[in-house]
């Protein structure tokens, strides 16, 4: 998947594009697809490091029953499936940014500013932000920011294969924990679960299996301890210190530290870009998917009108009714005959 070093990702710091797209999750991803089905070039810009939104963060193994043709799919292959598909229109990803600023360019279009000091200009703008900006809820150890910045203290996996023969520590009690725990045991040299208390907050049948794996050898639990210090020199991590809440302390050799506390999210700079909010989500037309700036669509979960169903096959029909609806504004004048892609395929270039 797309990443910072991704051929496709842009380091200018001035970018145009057709349509600036906020959220690089499956709908952010499929409006790509859509846009570029219309000969409309998208630049991405979300603030995780990959591409996928929660799909890729939350729960990149864990099946999805409910898209078309898939009786069942993982997150991750997904994404990848999306991000294929949205290729060969060559879009700009712009990954681990905030959307600081948003304005209009006076000429009917918008300059988009962000995190990194990129300038981004687009004539119209998709916001498929999910539940609106979010990031890894970090834990409180010193140092932990060089740890961070060579890898070894992470907060999603997006290449298992990178974990091979590792030693890896996963803190946390939900899904993430668990469903990287048994996707690691086979490829790690050593994997260890740290939570505080023996009940774990994740699927009944996976935790059963994570306890049967550990009886096994597979996986050491280390329970009921916390994360308390990182050791290690110049990023490279050595062990990681746990304690329990008796200040009794562990000391567990690791190249890895698997941080899954949950996502903190928020709509951030959102909220103050004057559009219609309703409880936190974005008010759009139903039938163009167009908030209250002309322009600016909203699609995907962070998107509200009457019937309104959060499912990612709802966001799809959002991205290609957006899209549609967006083709006038960078195509005036230019009369839009809707074609089956079987009819027309795939308009490279």
């Amino acid at each position: 998947m797309a990443d910072a070093t991704h051929p496709a990702v842009a380091h200018e710091a001035a970018i145009t594009a057709d349509v600036a797209v906020i959220g690089a999750g499956p709908t952010g991803l499929f409006a790509v697809f859509e846009c570029g089905m219309l000969r409309m070039k998208c630049v991405v810009i979300d603030t995780l490091e990959a591409i996928g939104g929660q799909c890729a963060a939350l729960y990149p193994e864990k099946p999805i029953y409910d898209i078309p043709a898939h009786p069942a799919i993982a997150g991750a292959e997904l994404i990848a499936r999306l991000e294929e598909q949205a290729q060969p229109f060559a879009p700009i990803y712009l990954m681990g940014r905030r959307v600081d600023a948003l304005a209009d360019d006076g000429e009917g279009g918008f300059v988009l500013r962000t995190s990194q000091g990129e300038q981004v200009r687009a004539k119209a703008v998709i916001i498929a932000a999910g539940a609106g900006a979010f990031g890894p809820n970090r834990p409180p150890l010193a140092g932990l920011e060089a740890f961070e910045a060579t890898g070894a203290v992470r907060y999603m996996v997006s290449r298992r294969e990178e974990l091979r023969g590792k030693r890896v520590v996963i803190a946390g009690g939900g899904d993430s924990a668990v469903d990287w725990a048994l996707s690691l045991k086979d490829i790690a040299a050593r994997v260890t679960v740290v939570h505080r208390r023996p009940k774990f907050r994740a699927a009944p049948e996976s935790v059963a299996q994570m306890e049967a794996a550990a009886e096994r050898g597979e996986i050491d639990m280390a329970i009921p301890y916390q994360l308390h210090g990182l050791e290690g020199a110049g990023g490279e991590l050595e062990h990681v210190v746990l304690a329990t809440l008796k200040g009794e302390e562990r000391r567990v050799p690791a190249d890895h530290l698997l941080a899954f506390f949950g996502l903190s999210m928020e709509l951030g700079p959102i909220a103050e870009w004057g559009l219609g909010l309703e409880r936190s989500h974005v008010s759009v037309n139903p039938a163009t998917l167009e908030t209250n700036r002309p322009g600016i669509h909203a699609i995907g979960d962070i998107a509200t009108y009457p019937g309104k169903l959060k499912l990612i096959l709802q966001g799809f029909s959002e991205a290609a009714m957006a899209a549609h609806a967006i083709h006038p504004r960078i195509f005036p004048g230019e009369a839009l005959h809707f074609e089956y892609s079987t009819s027309k395929g795939v308009p490279l270039g």
